[in-house]
């Protein structure tokens, strides 16, 4: 089994900064890739940014140049660092790892998301 825990959400005004992270931890051989989704009510959940094992990483158009994931392979985490918040940003954030378990069998895990509000 794998856990995921975030951490790092709250209020903040429009133009502000949050950091989230999260920890993977449990039964990990290796993670292939870690990243973060958000769900706005009433919508379905998206992704924000990814980055995979390598380094490589990708991002929503929509947080292109606002938003840096970042990732430490040794503890096992990734963090996201927002800037120039914006109340469309508004969201619960979920963390997301492709986790392989062993040599030969890998799987998605989710963490339970935490809530980020962008208002004045």
């Amino acid at each position: 089994q794998v856990q995921l825990v975030e951490s790092g959400g709250g209020l903040v005004q429009p133009g502000g900064s949050l950091r989230l992270s999260c920890a993977a931890s449990g039964n990990i051989f290796s993670i292939n890739s870690m990243g973060w989704y958000h769900q706005a009510p009433g919508k379905q959940r998206e992704l924000v940014a990814r980055i995979r094992s390598d380094g490589s990483m990708n991002y929503a158009d929509s947080v292109k140049g606002r938003f840096t994931i970042s990732r430490d392979n040794a503890k096992n985490t990734v963090s996201l660092q927002m800037n120039s918040l914006k109340p469309e940003d508004t969201a619960v954030y979920y963390c997301n790892a492709d986790v392989n378990t062993n040599k030969f069998i890998a799987g998605l895990y989710w963490g339970k998301g935490t809530l980020v509000t962008v208002s004045s």
